[in-house]
């Protein structure tokens, strides 16, 4: 029998802490009215489009750190079924490989199993939003030059997340019963990201069938 999402994707199933916006701020204010669409039943290409008179770093910068924590749960899900024996590389099939870089610890890319990959992952988000220097949160702070970069790098390893479950734990989403859930989450995030233009085309390629069938 299927689970109900309040039990498929309670909090102990978190793979991170969630990122919370300061109440009283433009961000939450702005986070408040992106949730009260999206329940609305409103057209989810509707839903993404950028409020007039909001300002588009902001709207991004909401949507980074809501699709950090929602896939972050997603993941949360499946990651029992995700252990180094099933998933020893982090793929999407036998076409797609992904390695781990990030100029510190891991300074060319590097084939890890791919609970290791979210780990560093969901570290190496966790870490860039919190910063002050990156996602301003004091009222008059501007955000840097290269805010949009970052946002397209971190967008496009969440695509990664969406990816590797999909094509790998996609038995175990559907015996939860989160199907629909998880669908309506690639929804939002695939008309965000191609509504602003925040990744390439040929990064989508892995789901290109997916895509087709719940996004058009």
């Amino acid at each position: 029998m299927a689970l109900c999402l309040g039990q498929v994707f309670s909090k102990d199933k978190t793979f991170r802490p969630r990122k919370r916006f300061e109440p009283g701020t433009q961000r939450f204010e702005l986070y408040k009215k992106a949730q009260a669409s999206l329940k609305s039943g409103l057209d989810l290409r509707k839903v993404v489009q950028l409020p007039e008179g909001e300002n588009i770093n902001d709207w991004i910068a909401v949507h980074v750190v809501d699709f950090f924590n929602r896939i972050n749960l997603i993941y949360g899900t499946v990651s029992e079924f995700c252990t180094e024996r099933t998933c020893p590389i982090m793929s999407g099939g036998l076409r797609y490989e992904y390695r781990w870089q990030d100029g510190h610890l891991y300074k060319k890319p590097t084939k890890l199993p791919a609970l290791k990959y979210m780990n560093l992952l969901m570290d190496w988000i966790e870490t860039l939003i919190n910063n002050e220097d990156i996602f301003p949160t004091r009222v008059g702070v501007p955000f840097p030059k290269n805010f949009q970069q970052v946002c397209k790098k971190i967008l496009s390893r969440l695509f990664r997340v969406f990816v590797h479950v999909y094509i790998h734990h996609f038995d175990s989403v559907c015996s939860m019963g989160a199907e629909a859930h998880i669908n309506t989450c690639y929804k939002h995030y695939y008309y965000f990201i191609t509504e602003f233009s925040l990744i390439e085309h040929s990064e989508l390629e892995p789901l290109k069938e997916m895509t087709e069938r719940i996004c058009n």
